[in-house]
């Protein structure tokens, strides 16, 4: 005896509609892969993917004529077609079934059945599809027992793993991806293949790989999947500078003993990362601060040295940790507007925790606005997600220091207004002023002029800092040294 199918509840209006047409073609379409998997977990649904058994892009010319839309984008190559909507896209393919060769991630495709489409997904809970057809509108297909998956929260692929991945090695990537975004573990059997299986990534364009990784950071919990990159070795090809954190211990102060005043809790680089990286996601979507915190103590590795009574200590990684960013935005394709915004923060991490150890000067707090500028406040966010203490102390007090240093930012800000700040003696001003040609001694007097209002030592305003160029000008023209 048939068990009676499924029917989902589809009550999107363009579904409908889609399906309309479908029957008056005369051919079966269907809803497929992530709009089904989000409809069944409760997520929020908008992009559209529809596989019709026939022509996938005549359907969706004809499509976008019945929706009045003529910015419908054709794939001939890949026999796709998108049609954007106002707030969301609608995808058609027709079914089709691939073949690959050993040395190629581009597939052979055909003309096939739902059957053959659904078994060529990525995995089981992406393989799902709901009929459009009046006659079996809502119909769940499901020939991989996905519905299950979705409900035990588990990643595993409709085929034999190592023929997915082997098919397509970026669905590796894709899985790392959908666990963070989904919360899902991956099936053990799949796992063991992406970690047999990781050197085919590098066969994958850079670019591919680099928007799953993007994808991933910007999941709710971006170390979930983290996590498995470094488990499965795929860190290691990715991010390699991530990786090389695994295993390199750094020190916690976690109480007191007898002998020296304190016992040390040594943690792992890498975990203290990830545990960074969830802290700042938690209170910010921004991809590229949450990407600053992973990279923050990317140069840990390089800089490690043991120290008696002291324990492990990193001197230069945050100098050297922004040096390295250029490097890396390079390799992975990252766009590169964000770059000095990254270097920056990496650069900086430490210093606001040196500004309670000076006792928060009022010149140090200029200095580190100056310096900071428009990123100050991302940079004290990641400064508090750094906070990974065991100690509940330790964190109340270092919380506490960050506090007082924001603090005493904000009345600096007010009073010195130094935020983003340029001297009010510009250049072309100091070559009138002097009789001078451009050249290095102009930016040794500006730097003159910056240091005397960032140390206090004259006013934020014009006239003072022309009185004090006027003053200081003879001994710096006829010194090499001051100012360097």
């Amino acid at each position: 005896m048939n068990e009676k199918p499924e029917i989902l509840s589809l009550s999107d209006p363009i579904l409908k509609r889609v399906g309309a047409l479908a029957d008056e073609l005369g051919i079966e379409a269907f809803v497929v892969g992530g709009y089904i998997r989000d409809l069944l977990l409760g997520r929020e649904v908008k992009d559209i993917d529809i596989v019709v058994v026939g022509d996938g892009i005549v359907f969706a010319k004809n499509a976008a004529s019945i929706l009045k839309r003529k910015n419908i984008i054709v794939y001939e190559k890949f026999g796709t077609a998108m049609l954007p909507l106002d707030d969301r896209i609608i995808e058609f393919v027709g079914a089709r079934k691939e073949s690959y060769s050993e040395s190629s991630r581009k597939p052979d495709v055909e003309g096939g059945s739902l059957a053959d489409d659904l078994a060529r997904r990525d995995f089981t809970v992406n393989a799902l599809a709901a009929s459009l057809n009046e006659s079996r509108y809502g119909e769940v297909e499901d020939p991989f027992d996905g519905k299950s998956d979705i409900e035990r929260k588990i990643l595993r692929t409709p085929l034999e793993p190592m023929q997915t991945f082997g098919d397509d090695p970026l669905r590796m990537m894709r899985a790392v991806r959908f666990a963070a975004q989904l919360g899902f573990s991956i099936d053990l059997e799949t796992f063991a293949a992406i970690a047999k299986m990781t050197d085919r990534i590098t066969i994958v364009s850079q670019e591919r790989i680099t928007d799953e990784f993007l994808k991933l950071m910007k999941s709710e919990r971006p170390s979930l999947g983290l996590k498995l990159m470094c488990e499965s070795g795929l860190m290691k090809i990715v991010l390699p500078e991530v990786a090389a954190m695994a295993g390199v211990d750094q020190r916690d102060d976690i109480g007191t003993s007898p002998d020296d005043g304190r016992k040390y809790y040594h943690k792992d680089v890498l975990l203290h990362t990830l545990k960074v990286v969830d802290n700042i996601s938690a209170v910010t979507d921004n991809v590229w601060l949450r990407f600053a915190a992973l990279v923050h103590d990317i140069a840990k590795p390089r800089t490690k040295m043991f120290r008696e009574r002291i324990g492990w200590s990193f001197y230069g990684h945050e100098e050297i940790g922004a040096r390295m960013q250029k490097g890396i935005f390079h390799r992975l394709r990252l766009p590169l507007e964000p770059l000095s915004y990254v270097e920056k923060l990496v650069r900086l991490h430490l210093r606001p925790m040196a500004l309670v150890d000076d006792g928060v000067t009022d010149a140090a707090v200029r200095r580190l606005l100056f310096e900071a500028g428009n990123e100050v406040d991302d940079l004290m966010i990641l400064c508090k997600a750094d906070i990974t203490s065991k100690n509940p102390t330790l964190v109340t007090q270092y919380t506490a220091n960050y506090d007082r240093v924001y603090a005493k930012m904000r009345e600096v800000e007010e009073k010195d207004r130094i935020r983003n700040w340029q001297p009010p003696v510009k250049g072309d001003e100091i070559m009138q002023v002097c009789g001078l040609a451009p050249g290095p001694i102009i930016g040794k007097l500006k730097t003159a002029i910056e240091n005397a209002i960032l140390d206090g030592e004259i006013p934020n305003e014009h006239d003072a800092a022309l009185e004090f160029l006027l003053r200081i000008k003879d001994t710096i023209l006829n010194s090499d040294s001051y100012g360097q």
